[in-house]
């Protein structure tokens, strides 16, 4: 396997001291994979605010880890954006992701904030203000939900690119052909910033079903068929997975694809392992 390959992770602030104790496991195990960065989720809402605040600063102050806190245009005016954006540049953080965020639960839809940042490419400006921050932004291959056809998201991403972000973090997808069908139309449209593949790991499958049906992914039938009578074998679960991702990240490594984004879930087991295929391994990252 190529030895270019570049991996980054995403985790979400634990909610309980047993969840944090889970993260911080992980988080040392996959450290030594020298990732890119890691990222911090801030919850659909932008509601872990100051939980998602507390794992970065942990990450910065304990780790030689690039941390990268999510930021939403949800429930926030610019100024005190701005503001958080300024207390994680006096932290040392330099990178950061940069989003929407999704409307909260049982809600019309999305508003814009009044007084904040309408939408991700306004935020993405208005960071770059800020400071030379290195912003990743989210990317749709099967198209965003609300998006009204493929070619209104592109341009929606173009704009998020050209306002000063440098990479697009693909939301998780399954079937390859779908990812490289994305990466073409995205040329065809003019971008020409780094696409990065974001591989879920399958831990359980019937909440994967739901993270798909909220963010418009697809789940192709022979997926369902592999986890088919698993739900009490964890063992078997866990190896197809395995399997599963290692054959995804091997596919699109062989149409020249070199940076991925793992949706850890807080847990390594799987990302670990799939890195291992990948050749991304800690006495090499070391050397």
């Amino acid at each position: 396997m190529s030895k270019d390959v570049i991996v980054s992770f995403e985790f979400f602030p634990p909610h309980n001291e047993q969840m944090e104790a889970t993260l911080w496991e992980s988080i040392e195990r996959l450290a030594g994979l020298q990732p890119r960065f890691v990222s911090v989720t801030y919850g659909a809402d932008g509601s872990t605010r100051e939980r998602t605040h507390k794992a970065v600063k942990r990450i910065v102050q304990e780790t030689s880890l690039t941390a990268a806190p999510h930021l939403t245009c949800i429930g926030a005016t610019r100024d005190e954006i701005d503001a958080i954006a300024r207390r994680y540049w006096d932290m040392g953080v330099r990178h950061l992701v940069a989003l929407r965020g999704d409307p909260e639960p049982g809600s019309d839809g999305y508003q814009p904030q009044a007084g904040g940042y309408p939408y991700a490419a306004d935020l993405v400006a208005g960071l770059k203000r800020v400071g030379d921050f290195d912003i990743s932004v989210a990317a749709y291959p099967e198209v965003h939900p609300e998006a009204p056809d493929p070619l209104f998201d592109l341009d929606n991403l173009k704009r998020k690119l050209d306002a000063g972000a440098s990479r697009a973090i693909t939301q998780f997808f399954f079937d390859v052909d779908v990812f490289l069908r994305f990466r073409d139309l995205a040329a065809a449209a003019g971008i020409e910033s780094a696409l990065v593949p974001g591989i879920l790991p399958i831990t359980r499958f019937p909440q994967l079903e739901q993270f798909a049906l909220r963010c418009g992914a697809s789940v192709p039938p022979w997926l369902r068929h592999r986890f088919a009578g698993l739900e009490n074998d964890p063992g078997t679960r866990q190896m197809i997975a395995a399997s599963i991702a290692i054959d995804q990240v091997h596919r699109l490594e062989a149409e020249g694809l070199s940076e991925f984004h793992f949706y850890t879930l807080n847990r390594s087991e799987l990302t670990y392992a799939i890195c291992h295929a990948l050749g991304v391994r800690q006495e090499s990252a070391a050397a």
